[in-house]
C-alpha cells in the first residue's frame, strides 16, 4: 500500500518525509498524514525493555522496513534517519534493520500521543507526534567497551530516507591512519553514539550544538578533558544533557580519542 504524500503541513502529527524517495524531488520536503500511516499494516507487540517506559507496554505501528518498502524508498536508500523536535538524530542503516526491526509507534497501549506517558526523565515532555521502538532489543555487536544500543528517539517529527555511505561518509576518518584499527573501532563507536547529537556539516544530530570540527579539537588537545566528560558528563557541565557512558574503559576512550584527532587540525595535536 503506498502512502500519498502531501506539499504541505495541516496537522502537527503530519510526518515529514524526505530523501531518496520515488515521487520526491531530491531536497523536497512532503508530508504524510497520520490516518494515512494508520491505514497500513500495523506491527503490534508488548515492550518490557525500552528505558522509555517505566514498565510493560503496548505498542503498535509500522515496521521500518516496511515503510521503505511501501514509501518506494530509491535503491541505496536503505537507511532511515528518524528526527526529533530537539535535532536529535535515531540512526537506522541497513544492519540494524535487519538485525531489530524498528517500529515507527503510532499508539501506545491503544492510545494516539495525547494519550500517551510522558517522558520517562520526569521532565513531563510530550513522547509524541512518533516515536521508535523494538518488540524485543539484543544487542547484535560489540566493539571494545560498547555494546549496540537500542536507538528509541522520541518525539519524532521526521524520517529520511538515505543512502548509508553518504551519511556515514561525512564521519569516515581521514588522513594517514585512517584505516588503523583503533581508528575503525572508534569510528564504529561514535557512528552509533556521537552522532546522534553531534553534526559534521550537513549530517548528524544538531542537539548538542557542538560540532564533530569542535569535539575533535577536544580529543586531540585535551584527551583527559575528552574522556572525563564522555564518562561524566555532568561533572564537567551540569546543565548537560548527554548521557554518562561510564562503561567506556581505557581502551574504548584511547579509540574514540584516536579517531577524533584524524579530523583535528595539526595546531590542535
Amino acid at each position: 500500500m503506498k502512502i500519498q504524500f502531501h506539499e504541505t503541513r495541516v496537522s502537527p502529527s503530519d510526518l515529514e518525509l524526505a530523501g531518496d524517495v520515488a515521487g520526491v524531488p531530491r531536497g523536497a520536503t512532503v508530508y504524510a498524514r497520520r490516518s494515512d500511516l494508520v491505514a497500513l499494516p500495523q506491527t503490534y507487540f508488548t515492550v518490557s525493555d525500552d528505558s522509555n517506559f517505566t514498565g510493560p507496554t503496548k505498542v503498535s505501528g509500522v515496521l521500518l522496513e516496511d515503510l521503505l518498502r511501501d514509501l518506494g524508498a530509491a535503491p541505496g536508500a536503505e537507511m532511515v534517519v528518524a528526527i526529533s523536535s530537539d535535532k536529535y538524530h535515531g540512526n537506522y542503516p541497513r544492519e540494524y534493520i535487519a538485525a531489530h526491526h524498528p517500529l515507527l509507534v503510532l499508539e501506545v497501549n491503544g492510545k494516539p500521543p495525547e494519550g500517551w506517558p510522558k517522558d520517562s526523565s520526569g521532565s513531563g515532555l510530550d513522547m509524541g507526534p512518533y516515536m521508535i521502538s523494538h518488540a524485543k532489543f539484543a544487542p547484535s555487536f560489540k566493539i571494545l567497551a560498547h555494546e549496540d544500543e537500542a536507538q528509541i528517539p522520541w518525539a519524532v517529527i521526521r524520517l529520511e530516507f538515505r543512502d548509508e555511505k553518504a551519511v556515514f561518509g561525512a564521519i569516515a576518518p581521514r588522513g594517514p591512519h585512517a584505516n588503523d584499527a583503533n581508528v575503525l573501532a572508534g569510528n564504529r563507536i561514535a557512528q552509533q553514539n556521537c552522532f546522534r547529537c553531534h553534526n559534521s556539516g550537513g549530517e548528524g544530530g544538531r542537539k548538542s550544538g557542538v560540532s564533530w570540527t569542535a569535539l575533535a579539537a577536544l580529543a586531540a588537545g585535551s584527551p583527559k578533558f575528552f574522556s572525563e566528560y564522555v564518562r561524566g558528563p555532568a561533572s564537567k557541565n551540569p546543565r548537560t544533557q548527554m548521557a554518562a557512558s561510564r562503561e567506556y574503559d581505557d581502551a574504548t576512550m584511547h579509540a574514540l580519542i584516536e579517531y577524533f584527532s584524524t579530523f583535528a587540525s595539526p595546531e590542535a595535536r
